[in-house]
């Protein structure tokens, strides 16, 4: 690299060394002789081709003046690429629309494959050519140009831009990708027709994910293109989630079978059957040869998948099925006439050395002219009389203008700037004091300025314009490699990658058309590790990449993906671990049996209360009835029918209103209830002691509005107990996940435990009262005895609960709710049975005992 530099810098002194004196002639160090075509015109563009494919350097001495290299191979194809220039430059000059007052003439040089030419090429369409020349006149040869189309190579392209990149002279390539050159701080003035190695890679990516390959090598040339793409490849590889390199290898140039073979072995032994190259077809042609390169699918970059060279039968059994990447094709009227008109008379031959050249190759004979820095060969002579319809030539194929439509796009950028810049209004153009360019005092930074603001459209239908880094917009086409029956090879196209408005890759390709070589007859797979099936999770392998693998099982709860991850809180993972699924719900629901059992006892016991009250009601004229205070027996049964209501709240979903009434309506209904058992249980007394001598007093107090007063008072202190309760911590709905992990059981939180407490104690502490003015007063002498009924109710009525509070607590989730309404319904059914039992019995089979006398008659004791 730092032997790159050096050379680039003296070059770069040769070049300034031309223009070092303004005022007088100055005369260049030394004229490169080059393989050149030139046409004259007011503007010049510069052109840099592959005309030739390699070159031989001659021995290096210091006793003469050095030879400069010779080119060889001649490259048909790069001719084409050359001759499409000057195609188009005719083109322009014919149309009356575009640079109507101004005639475009063009210089195209060979870079032969080579950096030391295609510099050389470069710097001399930058100074000139001529011997002797004066910067302040005008140029008795060829101007030096304003732009230059080229170079195809991203190495030269590199090394011409960093100097020429100094004076702002524009650059387009045709096929230059290296992603290195989108940098606007050392490239400011190159500029692209082909999308560069980024979006490449990009659209390479996006094949892989569409044919689920994660597990690929990757194999490129020993220079800018290769070395920048490997650097890219694997970072860009891993952001997009679409796999992982399995190896990536460095292809040496030059004859090197030791190190092929080395490559070969390696991806012989890797378990990736998926190949991506971005190599040269010498690349190729080396691995080829090593005939060990079988059930692959190779992945081709733009540089060779059309290559014809390739694509010979006895590659054929390996190649065969590749997918690339290839150039978008266009469409060029008027190409193939203009070829075909392509004659040594038309140009002088002795300067315009690639007519010559050509004809030279392509009739196998030589003009009696001496061909600068080329051996002459026997053979026969050129008399021009020769005829192109008379051979077959790759020169006349226009089927697939890839390259050249790249050509055409970048020359009429060119021209488009210069029609731009000569369509200024004076006093309206974009630079200082509003001033417009000339080409009389042309700057070319000025000329840049419009090339950047490019914008058209081809006659193709493809928009031109660039980025702020000098790309064209994007557009690639995927080719697929048939192998046709006589064993040859047919390119064709199967799809299309291409940037969409959201600045992100779109493929679309058309599986049926594509071949795939494999007795399968369909795509490979590709992976380092299988997916991992459901309910599994990836596990890294230590010291491999992503793509390698464990199958490790996921953990309840959790679903797999790269990792296992736990489900939102109202779901859980599947019996697979595959997905997640929303979580069973759980509450006393009146949908199943336990609910549906509770409800219709709690009905049943509403029921029962009715049917008492209705009893009372038409007996209430009754001495039984009459007895016991009716009103409150009435009372009584209405707050018992409340109480088998109430459990109601506690089957079903619970909502805020539910878990709000149904300890409320629980409270008050039972103080209700033991309010009037209370109070009963005191008038039995205050009578019982209002029989004895000077107890009259005692039943002033336990009138029928004393009664009343008592019941209404100590029910609103439960009523004022369970406001403040709902008030400060109001019960509410809760989904509690504690009890399992996959279900969801709906409950109401108490909200405050004092609160639930001072409910339940204020109940208890008047059924203990109950009880024990109950137990005291159980043996008065009447044969009704009202308190032994009494007794035995609440006797019942406190077993309940004292049992409920350790199941209660015990109890998970809907259970609970379940004890909570089987002790309601148990206490409710106990009271209503011992309370009220007796007294129906008496009332509906021995009415003979329902008298005033049976009633008020005393059996013998100790009293």
């Amino acid at each position: 690299m730092e032997a790159l530099l050096y050379t680039r810098f003296l070059l770069t002194l040769s070049f300034v060394s031309v223009a070092s004196s303004t005022d007088s002639p100055c005369s260049l160090r030394r004229r490169f002789r080059l393989n050149e075509m030139h046409e004259p015109g007011d503007v010049v563009l510069g052109g840099l081709f592959e005309v030739h494919y390699t070159s031989l350097f001659p021995n290096i001495t210091y006793t003469s003046e050095p030879e400069q290299p010779r080119c060889e191979g001649f490259d048909i194809l790069g001719f084409r690429d050359a001759m499409t220039m000057a195609f188009v430059v005719e083109e322009i000059n014919k149309n009356t629309n575009l640079l109507p007052n101004l005639t475009l003439g063009y210089s195209l040089y060979d870079n032969c494959a080579t950096l030391s030419i295609g510099f050389s090429a470069a710097l001399a369409m930058a100074s000139g050519q001529e011997e002797r020349f004066s910067i302040q006149e005008s140029c008795s040869g060829t101007p030096p140009v304003v732009g230059i189309v080229g170079d195809p190579f991203s190495t030269f392209s590199i090394a011409a831009s960093d100097v020429l990149g100094l004076y702002r002279l524009p650059m387009v390539s045709y096929f230059a990708t290296c992603s290195c050159l989108s940098d606007r701080q050392r490239f400011p003035s190159f500029f692209r027709t082909i999308p560069s190695d980024a979006f490449q890679v990009r659209a390479m990516i996006q094949i892989l994910k569409h044919f689920g390959w994660t597990w690929a090598g990757l194999l490129v040339s020993d220079d800018d293109y290769g070395l920048h793409v490997s650097r890219s490849f694997q970072t860009d590889l891993t952001r997009s989630g679409g796999g992982c390199l399995a190896y990536t290898e460095v292809l040496p140039w030059g004859d090197n079978p030791r190190e092929y073979k080395r490559v070969v072995d390696v991806m012989a032994k890797s378990t990736a059957r998926v190949v991506i190259v971005f190599a040269h077809k010498m690349h190729m042609i080396q691995l080829m040869e090593q005939q060990n390169v079988t059930g692959l699918q190779w992945v081709a970059s733009e540089a060779w998948t059309l290559l014809e060279g390739l694509q010979i039968s006895a590659f054929t059994p390996f190649l065969g099925g590749t997918l690339g990447i290839a150039v978008r094709r266009g469409e060029i009227p008027g190409l193939r006439d203009f070829l075909l008109r392509i004659h040594p008379d038309q140009h002088n031959i002795s300067e315009n050395s690639m007519v010559r050249l050509f004809w030279e190759h392509t009739f196998q004979c030589k003009f009696p002219l001496p061909a600068a820095g080329l051996a002459e060969d026997a053979g026969a002579q050129c008399t021009g009389q020769e005829d192109l319809n008379s051979v077959t030539t790759d020169l006349l194929n226009v089927s697939e203008l890839r390259l050249e439509y790249n050509i055409y796009k970048a020359v009429y950028t060119l021209a488009h700037a210069l029609h731009d810049m000569l369509s200024c209004i004076p006093g309206r153009g974009p630079f200082r004091g509003n001033r417009c360019a000339s080409l009389q005092t042309l700057e070319l930074w000025q000329l840049m300025h419009y090339l950047e603001r490019v914008n058209f459209t081809t006659p193709f239908g493809d928009q031109v314009m660039f980025d702020e880094n000098g790309d064209a917009l994007p557009i690639y086409d995927i080719m697929n490699w048939i192998w046709l029956p006589d064993g040859t090879i047919k390119v064709q196209s199967v799809g299309e990658v291409q940037r969409s408005a959201s600045k992100e890759e779109e493929l679309t390709i058309d599986e049926v058309k594509i071949f795939w070589n494999f007795e399968s007859k369909k795509p490979p797979r590709s992976v380092c590790s299988d997916s991992c099936p459901p309910g599994m999770h990836m596990v890294r392998r230590k010291g491999e990449p992503l793509c390698c693998f464990y199958c490790v099982p996921c953990s309840e709860g959790k679903v797999n993906s790269l990792e296992c991850f736990n489900c939102p809180e109202d779901f859980w993972s599947s019996p697979q671990r595959d997905h997640c699924i929303p979580k069973k719900t759980e509450f006393l629901s009146y949908q199943e049996p336990l609910g549906i059992c509770l409800t219709v006892t709690s009905l049943l016991g509403m029921s029962i209360c009715a049917v008492v009250l209705g009893i009372f009601t038409y007996h209430r004229a009754t001495p039984i009835v009459r007895a016991n205070n009716s009103e409150l027996s009435f009372l009584l049964l209405v707050s018992l029918k409340l109480c088998f209501l109430c459990s109601l709240l506690f089957i079903g979903r619970p909502r805020l209103w539910t878990c709000q009434l149904r300890h409320a309506v629980f409270g008050i209904s039972f103080v209700l209830c033991v309010s009037c058992i209370l109070v009963r249980t005191m008038v039995v007394l205050a009578v019982f002691k209002a029989s004895k001598p000077g107890g009259g007093t005692y039943l002033k107090w336990f009138g029928a509005v004393q009664q009343r007063g008592t019941v209404f008072a100590l029910t609103c202190i439960q009523v004022a107990i369970c406001t403040a309760w709902i008030v400060t911590a109001s019960p509410a709905p809760h989904k509690n996940t504690q009890y399992h992990n996959d279900k969801i059981v709906y409950e109401c939180v108490v909200g405050s435990i004092i609160g639930f407490s001072a409910l339940l104690g204020y109940i208890s502490v008047l059924a203990i009262l109950s009880f024990v003015l109950a137990f005291l007063a159980r043996n008065l002498p009447d044969n009704f005895n009202e308190a032994k009924l009494i007794t035995f109710s609440m006797l019942i009525f406190c077993a309940v609960w004292v049992a409920f509070v350790p199941a209660y607590i015990n109890s998970p989730g809907k259970y609970a709710d379940a004890v909570e309404v089987f002790a309601i319904l148990a206490s409710s059914f106990g009271l209503l049975v011992a309370l009220f039992g007796p007294k129906c019995y008496i009332t509906l089979f021995r009415p003979e005992r329902n008298t005033k006398k049976a009633i008020m008659g005393h059996r013998t004791t100790k009293y």
